[in-house]
């Protein structure tokens, strides 16, 4: 069985920055990809960042050239820069593990695994 739990959620100001993990255990011999995914209330959640183990990245286009994913393969752990932060991405960041391919790699049905969340909070 898969755990996650993510860290370095917290408080912002606009335009700061944000360093969140996620690490994984239980699951270092069938890790594939992971990625993250955030929930602000009353809205549905959405895909930010993807990572596959053999480095390929995907990104939503609202964060490209400002969030940057990395991970660690040896123990499965992912990471999220966040940079230039906006207010209106206050919520709640969640983890998800993959551990075979996927094909949308933005749809939560596609993981099995989910982190607990962290929250994220910008303020202006």
């Amino acid at each position: 069985q898969v755990q996650l739990a993510e860290s370095g959620g917290g408080s912002v100001q606009s335009g700061g920055s944000l360093r969140l993990r996620c690490a994984a255990s239980g699951g270092d011999s069938y890790y594939f990809c992971m990625a993250w995914f955030r929930q602000a209330p009353g809205k549905e959640r959405e895909g930010v960042a993807f990572i596959r183990k053999d480095g390929d990245t995907n990104y939503a286009d609202s964060v490209k050239g400002r969030f940057t994913i990395s991970q660690n393969n040896a123990k499965p752990t992912a990471y999220l820069q966040m940079n230039s932060l906006k207010p209106e991405e206050t919520a709640t960041y969640y983890c998800a593990f993959g551990d075979s391919g996927v094909e949308i790699w933005g749809d939560t049905d596609e993981y099995h695994y989910w982190g607990p969340g962290t929250q994220v909070t910008v303020t202006s």
